[in-house]
C-alpha cells in the first residue's frame, strides 16, 4: 500500500531543525537549480521514509538520504530498500563526514543548511513505468496535502486519521 505523504504539522514549523533536516534544506535548495522539486520525509511505501524525494522536470525521481555523521549512517539499515523507489540514489553529508564509508555505487552530495553540490552522480536505474506512475501520483498528492495543511491546518487534522 502506498502512502500519500507524511507532513509537518504547523507546530513543527517554528522548532529548530535537526542536523539531517538542515542538510535536507540545503539539498532541496540546490535541487531547485537542477529544476527538481523536493518533499522531505516522504513515504513511498509503509515502513520506508526517505529524507528527501526529488522530482525532476522529465519525471525523474531521486532519493537523497541525509546523514549527519558516522553513527547516523551505521544505524541506517533501510537505505537499500529505497533503491527500488528511485531512478537515482544519493547520500547528502556535510564537509566533516567520513565519505570513504559510503558505498561507491551511490551518489554523493556535499551539503550544509544553505546549499549543496553533487560530487558523484548516483547510477541511473529507471523505475518501472507502473511504479513511476503510482509514485508520481503519491508525490503530487503529498505535495497538495502539505500545501493544504499549511493553509488550513485544522481541516487536515480532522481528516488525517482517514489518510493511509
Amino acid at each position: 500500500m502506498f502512502l500519500m505523504c507524511s507532513y509537518f504539522p504547523m507546530s513543527q514549523a517554528s522548532q529548530p531543525l535537526m542536523p539531517g533536516q538542515l542538510l535536507a534544506r540545503g539539498v532541496a535548495r540546490a535541487m531547485l537549480g537542477f529544476d527538481f522539486v523536493s518533499l522531505p520525509e516522504f513515504m513511498p511505501v509503509f515502513g520506508l521514509r526517505v529524507d528527501l524525494m526529488c522530482l525532476g522536470p522529465k519525471g525523474e525521481v531521486w532519493v537523497i538520504e541525509c546523514k549527519s555523521g558516522r553513527a547516523d549512517f551505521m544505524a541506517d539499515a533501510k537505505w537499500r530498500g529505497y533503491l527500488e523507489w528511485c531512478d537515482r540514489f544519493f547520500w547528502a553529508v556535510d564537509a566533516d563526514f567520513p565519505t570513504e564509508i559510503l558505498p561507491d555505487n551511490t551518489g554523493l552530495i556535499l551539503a550544509d543548511g544553505y546549499g549543496a553540490e553533487i560530487l558523484r552522480m548516483g547510477p541511473e536505474t529507471p523505475l518501472p513505468g507502473a511504479r513511476r506512475k503510482v509514485l508520481l501520483r503519491a508525490f503530487a498528492r503529498g505535495a497538495g496535502l502539505r500545501l493544504q495543511a499549511m493553509r488550513d491546518p485544522g481541516v487536515i487534522s480532522l481528516v488525517s486519521s482517514a489518510l493511509p
